[in-house]
């Protein structure tokens, strides 16, 4: 437990806060190879991690303040960090071959190049939680799942398998002739997302924070759907956006027990 580095930190990757680090220790506990706490720290969750690394046989170590504060800029880590393998995106083709006992009610998510790290967290969380199958990001022009990302989503990302893909439209032209629905979202019109039949397998798309969908991917979408609005703002935060219509999807196939 010293205040030493001890791992070769380029290849590695930092998980921070208690929660994402919890996950990981219950979900995934062979990706991590150390645990970092506050130096000092002797609180009830403290306790839980160490115990928890102590049955998985991982190491813990105890780092100052300007440790954390030197690896972890602008993160807010609670004092407490797993060192694991970099996160690893799966491939397209796990997407297409995983749940095909689903078919029928698969739901992936796409995100047409979002670019803050605080909406792709708050989409990988949300989607886990209401029981998506995938999320799809592209590689160029859009947030990476990175150290803040994972701490943002709170661990969500171990729930979750997540595709980087070079060409998005490509992507999305392949899950079209597999069978799925394409679906878009706009703040701009479209079919309102209470109307719409979901029982179906979806691939949901999700536009740029400033700009929406691109015209190429908008192109592919079998429908455009909206959010009604009740009040005088036009639009709502692309994470809180993907909350309400997965919320709206799960509510409709809960109703017929799918």
């Amino acid at each position: 437990m010293d205040g030493q580095l001890g791992l070769d930190m380029k290849e590695r990757e930092l998980i921070a806060g208690y929660q994402a680090l919890r996950e990981l220790l219950t979900q995934n506990p062979g990706s991590l190879q150390e645990i970092w706490l506050h130096e000092g720290k002797n609180t009830a969750r403290a306790r839980e991690i160490i115990a928890l690394a102590e049955r998985a046989g991982i190491r813990v170590c105890f780092k100052s303040n300007r440790e954390f504060s030197t690896l972890l800029p602008g993160i807010r880590h609670q004092g407490f960090v797993g060192v694991g393998a970099p996160f690893e995106y799966v491939g397209l083709e796990e997407l297409f071959t995983s749940h095909l006992a689903r078919q029928g009610e698969r739901l992936i998510l796409a995100l047409d190049h979002i670019t803050d790290e605080g909406n792709l967290g708050s989409v990988i969380r949300t989607a886990a939680f209401f029981g998506a199958h995938g999320l799809i990001i592209p590689q160029r022009r859009s947030a990476k799942v990175s150290a803040k990302v994972i701490k943002l989503a709170s661990g969500a990302h171990v729930h979750l398998p997540i595709c980087q893909v070079v060409n998005l439209s490509r992507a999305l032209e392949r899950f079209k002739r597999t069978g799925y629905w394409i679906v878009g979202t706009s703040d701009k019109g479209g079919i309102d997302i209470f109307e719409f039949d979901w029982k179906m397998d979806v691939v949901l798309v999700l536009g740029n924070e400033q700009k929406g969908m691109g015209h190429a991917v908008r192109k592919i979408c079998h429908e455009v759907v909206s959010i009604p609005r009740g009040g005088d703002l036009e639009s709502l935060n692309v994470g809180v956006a993907a909350g309400v219509v997965m919320a709206e999807i799960f509510r409709q196939r809960k109703r017929v027990g799918v």
